[in-house]
């Protein structure tokens, strides 16, 4: 039970058809912010993009809170910094973590459970990150291109929403059957590389808690590209699981550079996703936003 707070109105942006379970999560989040004294205006979305543009038209709202997986989230920060590139007032992101990986919850330390979420919307205090950007997209936690682009791509979004995180090592396997000889060309900083896979850190974490870059983030106006350097079926498998046990920055043929700008070149149309998300195609332009998104964090 929390204690009556002055009346803070906060707009959600959350999909009506994320689940039972996921659904039942947030109704006790809404319940326990109407205890507190809270107005809450919903904005259930029916369509990719629902969510960016309802966050871009937004007014005025203590926060807007984006209820949803990380591709959520990542569609109403979109849309909160589009207001402020328009010269509005910055308006803080809370969230509700109904994801299938959460890795902002992870990088801000904000548990998933309704009470710590609850107590985060009412109390917690707003840090500005500054995202990354591809093209014309931001995103907050990740970027990539190579192997996890093309499963974030191609995931059947049925198994994805009726097993989660398992949906994805299936279409790992069938992407890793077929060939894996491209290479990319990766200029960070002025400086070229080549790469078969390469992931773009805003944060520490990846895919859930792995960490992938600990020097990242999310507070620092800097980048950390992550290249794994050799093709093939085979370095593919050691990198996934360098990854999963945590030493992939220990291996030979893996660099992890600080980066200001990152340019990715490669065969025209190739996928780069952004927090679990396709959200450009090649070729890639990487830098990192000038502008700071305040994020509400536990206090």
């Amino acid at each position: 039970m929390f204690s009556v707070v002055d009346q803070r109105r906060f707009l959600v942006i959350h999909n009506p058809t994320a689940g039972r379970r996921r659904r039942r999560r947030l109704d006790v989040v809404l319940h326990l912010l109407a205890e507190a004294g809270c107005r809450i205006d919903l904005a259930p979305t029916s369509r990719r993009g629902d969510a960016e543009e309802f966050a871009a038209a937004a007014g005025a709202v203590d926060a807007v809170v984006a209820a949803g997986g990380d591709g959520t989230i990542n569609e109403v920060a979109n849309g909160l910094l589009r207001r402020q590139a328009a010269g509005q007032a910055p308006i803080p992101l809370g969230i509700v973590p109904l994801g299938t990986a959460n890795v902002l919850a992870a990088e801000i330390g904000l548990a998933t459970d309704p009470d710590s979420v609850v107590r985060t919307l009412l109390h917690g205090a707003p840090r500005a990150i500054h995202p990354g950007l591809v093209n014309d997209r931001y995103f907050l936690c990740m970027a990539g291109a190579g192997l996890d682009a093309f499963v974030v791509q191609d995931v059947d979004l049925r198994l994805k929403w009726l097993l989660g995180k398992p949906a994805y090592a299936f279409q790992t396997v069938k992407r890793l059957l077929q060939p894996q000889e491209r290479c990319y060309t990766v200029t960070v900083d002025g400086v070229a590389h080549q790469a078969a896979q390469v992931i773009l850190a805003k944060g520490r974490f990846y895919a859930g808690t792995f960490i992938i870059a600990g020097a990242a983030r999310l507070t620092e106006p800097l980048l950390y590209a992550c290249l794994f350097h050799r093709a093939g079926r085979w370095p593919a498998l050691r990198y996934i699981a360098a990854v999963l046990l945590g030493f992939s920055h220990r291996l030979s043929d893996v660099s992890i550079l600080p980066a200001h700008k990152v340019q990715i070149d490669g065969t025209a149309g190739h996928p780069v996703q952004g927090d679990g998300d396709c959200i450009a195609l090649l070729p890639a332009d990487v830098s990192v936003s000038a502008t700071g998104l305040p994020v509400l964090y536990p206090a």
